[in-house]
């Protein structure tokens, strides 16, 4: 099956050989990064907390590598502190409010992590980080520390809040999502490799995080609620389910379903902020640390959307797509493209009996002109079921030849 998955997107194949033969091995990586001593150390932290954020950072110009490198696992480790729930809600509030101010006292560390957290020795030698982000440049520390202070504050409000209202909802994701648009803004500014605009135009900056974080919060529900939580707003959910529970029962799929598709549309509702700040967006490996996870977030809501399978478990896009869109992901119309196929895609699923029916097309309808119209030649033109054929008839050559020598 894994055989023929692949056969039948070549591109995908292809994505994945290239993308093998581009990248090395995470030690060979950080030993060509020619750093050492406490930074290589984070290097290797950055690989063990996220093998495809680290991809994209360590391709980052070097001006901003290892600025963002540190900017991640700080936050990284304020995450860490506040999706452990081993720690007491009073501790926890408490390491989050004050996590910025720790930034600047040499040789702290945390080891009260549960036995089950995955990066917990981020934070047992989170002394490594300190001592590489009080070398950075001052206003590069200025942000960091800035954006930790606003987002643990956040964090420790939502231990105790509730998300009920879309208000909240916003303001979740504006607290764990949107801030990293802001400060990764305003470190692009600093750097001078982006115009100081970009470090002044947050809404855009916002949406970037929230487009990401809505759709992880849409896939993730399964998950979510088996792990005792639930981030989807209760505004949406109470009106199809009593409770959590009942959301992901089998017994209630069509409104389950109903309620899936109302997180994918406010989700989609980003899509034109997306495009604007992309826009804006002109170093090449800036460029490619911003779209790439743009262009994961549009394939993942594409296929969550309308889809059953969401409420079972955690649905994930091919890891040959995702290569393809690593890959493809270089250039403003590039991703304009990647954009318009999948939301074909989504035009293909949005049956007229659903109730969003019309909402989803309206938001679709005008991203695909909004796009066509900005792009040369216009509205990209898709192969897909070309590929698909010719893939089809060499996977049933393979297929007949070998038939043929067992015989």
């Amino acid at each position: 099956m894994a055989f023929l998955d692949w056969a039948l997107h070549p591109t995908e194949l292809w994505a994945a050989f290239w993308y093998v033969m581009r990248h090395a091995p995470p030690d060979e990586k950080t030993n060509k990064l020619q750093v050492s001593g406490d930074m290589r150390r984070c290097y290797d932290f950055l690989e063990m907390t996220s093998r495809s954020f680290a991809a994209v950072i360590q391709e980052l110009n070097p001006r901003l590598r290892d600025g963002i490198c540190l900017f991640y696992l700080i936050l990284r480790g304020l995450d860490t502190v506040e999706d452990d729930m081993t720690i007491p809600g009073a501790k926890k509030r408490q390491v989050l409010e004050t996590f910025h101010e720790v930034l600047y006292v040499k040789g702290w560390t945390f080891k009260d992590s549960g036995p089950d957290e995955k990066d917990a020795m981020l934070l047992a030698e989170f002394d490594v980080v300190i001592n590489e982000f009080m070398q950075l440049p001052d206003d590069y520390q200025e942000v960091i520390a800035d954006i930790t202070k606003r987002m643990g504050a956040g964090m420790a409000k939502y231990t105790r809040a509730r998300v009920d209202t879309l208000e909240d909802y916003n303001e979740y994701c504006h607290y764990v999502a949107g801030l990293v648009g802001h400060g990764l803004s305003r470190l692009f500014a600093v750097s001078r490799l982006e115009d100081k605009t970009v470090g002044e135009k947050l809404e855009l900056a916002n949406s970037m995080g929230l487009f990401l974080q809505k759709t992880n919060i849409t896939r993730d529900i399964n998950e979510d609620v088996l792990d005792g939580r639930c981030f989807w707003p209760k505004a949406i959910w109470t009106k199809y389910a009593a409770s959590e529970e009942e959301l992901i029962s089998k017994r209630g799929r069509d409104k389950g379903i109903e309620a899936l598709n109302e997180m994918c549309v406010n989700a989609l509702e980003h899509i034109p902020d997306v495009m604007e700040y992309l826009n804006q967006i002109h170093e090449p490996s800036v460029f490619k640390f911003c779209a790439i996870p743009q262009a994961m977030a549009i394939a993942t809501i594409s296929l969550c959307y309308n889809n059953s399978n969401v409420l079972d478990g955690n649905v994930k896009i091919r890891k040959g797509e995702a290569l393809a869109l690593i890959s493809q992901s270089t250039t403003i119309d590039s991703v304009k493209r990647i954009f318009y196929r999948y939301l074909v895609q989504l035009e293909k699923k949005n049956d007229p009996s659903n109730p969003f029916y019309a909402q989803v097309h309206k938001i679709v309808d005008k991203a695909k002109k909004d796009i066509a119209n900005t792009l040369p030649g216009g509205a990209p033109v898709d192969f897909s079921k070309e590929y698909a054929l010719i893939a089809l008839f060499f996977v049933s050559a393979i297929f007949f030849f070998y038939s043929y020598l067992a015989n």
